[in-house]
Order: C-alpha cells, then structure tokens, then sequence
C-alpha cells in the first residue's frame, strides 16, 4: 500500500452556446482548470436556434483558446456537442461538477433555479458557481454578436483567434 493518498481524478463540465467563446467565458474556464482534473466544454446545438458560428467553428475556437489555458492549469480540455440536457450530458461524460458562471444577482437567481432542477434530476453532479472577474462581468456573447454586426470594436471582449473570427464574419 503506498503511502500517497490515491487521487481520483475530478471531471467538471461547463456548458454554453460559446457563440462566440468572450473573455467571461474564458474567465471560467481558467477557474474551472483549478478545479478539475478534466474540464468538458460542451457546447449546446438546439434546434431553432441560429447561431453566429457553426458548432464546428465553436468547437474549434474552444480548443485554440481555452486548451493553453488548461495546459497551464495541468488540466485535460475536452470540447463536444450537445442537444441534451447538461446532466444527461454530464453523466455521460462522467462529470461530478456542473460549472456555471455568474456575472450579477440577476445571473445567480436564473443559476439558482437550474442548480435546483439539475440536482432533483442528477443528486451525484455537483453545481458549482464561479464569479466572473470584475473586469469581464459586463461581457455577453450576445452584445458581442451585436457590436460586432454594427461595426464596433470588440476587441476588449473576446481573445484575439475570436476577434479574427468575428472580423470574418462581419467585414467592413
């Protein structure tokens, strides 16, 4: 018997449109990392909904971005899709941790009644809140989308492979 206290590795998964991946959603990937083993970004496709970026693009930029930033957490980085729910999804890739980001009160009421929901359907996931930095609360993908269809600087809200992307989508 060794005398290390055996280690079992802590998966965590942190679902979202990323459509696109901001500098908020970045913020709680890299707390994520310190908090898990493997960090599964899963990215939500639903019918109806007409993103920006295919889940392809999405998935992508996910990788490019947020994969340093695990390295350098020493955490593995997985992204996948869904069309699900997040616990189903969760089980499936063997998650005991539900991520979740909060900017503000309004956040934390909406995120409040999910954890709810998501724990009477799945008691073995844990939610776990983390707060956005001050800097990157005001930071939504969906104002992004919209500054950046107007022709407006987005750069202090997204990572730089998001802001190329961004400026393919929308030349001037």
């Amino acid at each position: 018997m060794s005398d290390k206290p055996s280690h079992t590795p802590r998966t965590a998964i942190y679902g979202g449109s990323f459509d696109p991946l901001t500098n908020g959603h970045l913020d709680v990937v890299r707390s994520a990392c310190r908090l898990a083993d493997r960090l599964v970004l899963a990215v939500g496709v639903h019918p109806g909904k007409a993103p920006l970026f295919s889940p392809e693009e999405r998935l992508a930029m996910l990788q490019e971005v947020c994969g340093p930033v695990a390295a350098e957490e020493n955490a593995v980085l997985e992204a996948i899709t869904f069309g699900n729910l997040i616990v189903s999804t969760a089980q499936e890739v063997g998650a005991s941790l539900l991520i979740r980001g909060l900017r503000d009160g309004t956040d934390l009421d909406y995120e409040m009644q999910m954890a709810g929901m998501n724990g009477a359907m799945a008691p073995d996931i844990q939610t776990v809140f983390l707060p956005a930095s001050p800097r990157v609360r005001p930071i939504t993908a969906t104002l992004v989308r919209q500054i950046a269809a107007m022709g407006g600087d987005v750069a202090p809200f997204v990572p730089p492979a998001v802001l190329a992307r961004l400026k393919d989508k929308f030349p001037r």
